[in-house]
């Protein structure tokens, strides 16, 4: 029996190979799916068979040296039931089918290993988050080992079983009445050991990483959004897919504009003779200077609405409105000359131009009711 012949591998095929091609057998062969088939149930022995054989370092080395028959003097007699194939490869027929154990515990073996998503704050301006921008940023990431496509073993190496659990990644252990199974300390739940590790990564499987990517920010976006990138997260092990990367924007304040939500809000600082007869006066706005137009008798605080001056829509439906508020300034360190045009200003509207040390503020309020 030629088990290299029966997973349909060379004999030089690394453990990554061996794997997906019992995969691929125990698929096709798997008794649930042949019910009645004797000769799908043989194949489906024979590759639980060869699998035991060449997942195994020091089996592999004793078939490829002596073939089965040496094999045999080491007590091997190869699975003999089906019941003996599900114990010794439940890890392959959790990932097959869904059962014999949580997805955890399975993630733990030696099966494909998804990487971990990363996290990159990015700060812009106000103005690049009203109007959009490119941006390039650098990362470094833990990404996939290719010399050793992610296993952490020396190219050419297998990995050993853990002396400890057996290669079932957990060990048992009685607290009184009750047995407990826990993660294996000496493999940490993976039933290998690497004794040959990648040069490269050190065993971990994955080495840093510094990429450029670009982004495309669209306009209208705020503190909190988050842009997802695909696959740029940290990279996964033996055949696992990478993680992703989740950018997240954080936006300047301005000093002249605030805003909420599409809206935007400012304040315009105006003359007393500016508010009292009118005028028109250039506004900056996000999208550039407008000019508005000031009524004739403006109070402070009125506010000024300025349709569609606001942000973009993410959604792409128009823009916010802007709203101005007048902050009408009064003047200081007024001439002689100034001094004495506000005071006939005064006179003429009737008003009395008294200091408020001159009328106390109770007998002002009193008159106010009379």
């Amino acid at each position: 029996m030629d088990y290299y012949e029966i997973l349909g591998v060379s004999s030089t095929a690394s453990a990554i190979e061996i794997k997906k091609a019992y995969r691929k057998k125990a698929m096709k062969y798997h008794p649930d799916r042949n019910k009645g088939n004797k000769e799908a149930e043989e194949k489906f022995k024979s590759a639980a068979a060869a699998y035991e054989v060449l997942s195994d370092l020091t089996k592999r080395q004793i078939y490829d040296q002596y073939g089965e028959e040496g094999l045999r003097d080491t007590g091997y007699g190869g699975p003999g039931n089906a019941e003996d194939i599900f114990s010794n490869f439940g890890d392959i027929f959790e990932d097959l089918f869904g059962f014999g154990g949580s997805r955890d515990s399975r993630q733990q073996r030696n099966g494909p290993e998804p990487g971990a998503d990363l996290r990159y704050d990015l700060r812009i301006s106000f103005m690049e988050a009203v109007h959009g921008v490119n941006k390039e940023i650098e990362i470094t990431r833990p990404d996939t080992c290719w010399t050793c496509e992610g296993t952490g073993l020396r190219p050419g190496y297998q990995s050993q079983t853990c002396s400890v659990c057996k290669g079932r990644g957990q060990v048992m252990r009685s607290q009184g009445f009750f047995r407990i199974n826990s993660t294996c300390p000496q493999c940490q739940g993976s039933g290998q050991i690497i004794t040959d590790p990648c040069q490269d990564c050190g065993g971990n499987g994955l080495v840093n990483k510094k990429e450029k990517v670009s982004l495309k920010i669209p306009a209208g976006v705020d503190t909190g959004a988050r842009m997802r990138l695909q696959g740029k997260g940290q990279g996964g092990r033996r055949g696992g897919q990478p993680g992703n990367l989740y950018v997240i924007i954080h936006v300047q304040e301005h000093e002249f504009f605030q805003r909420e939500g599409s809206n935007i809000y400012c304040s315009l600082p105006v003359s007393m003779v500016q508010a009292a007869l009118g005028a028109k006066i250039d506004v900056p706005t996000i999208h550039g200077t407008r000019t508005v137009p000031i009524e004739k008798g403006a109070q402070n605080g009125q506010t000024i609405t300025l349709p569609a001056e606001g942000v973009p829509s993410l959604r792409g439906s128009g823009r916010g409105d802007m709203y101005v508020t007048l902050q009408v300034m009064t003047p200081v360190n007024l001439s002689a000359e100034q001094k004495k045009l506000l005071e006939k200003f005064a006179e003429l509207g009737g008003e009395k131009n008294r200091h408020p040390e001159e009328e106390g503020f109770f007998k002002r309020l009193l008159n106010n009711f009379q």
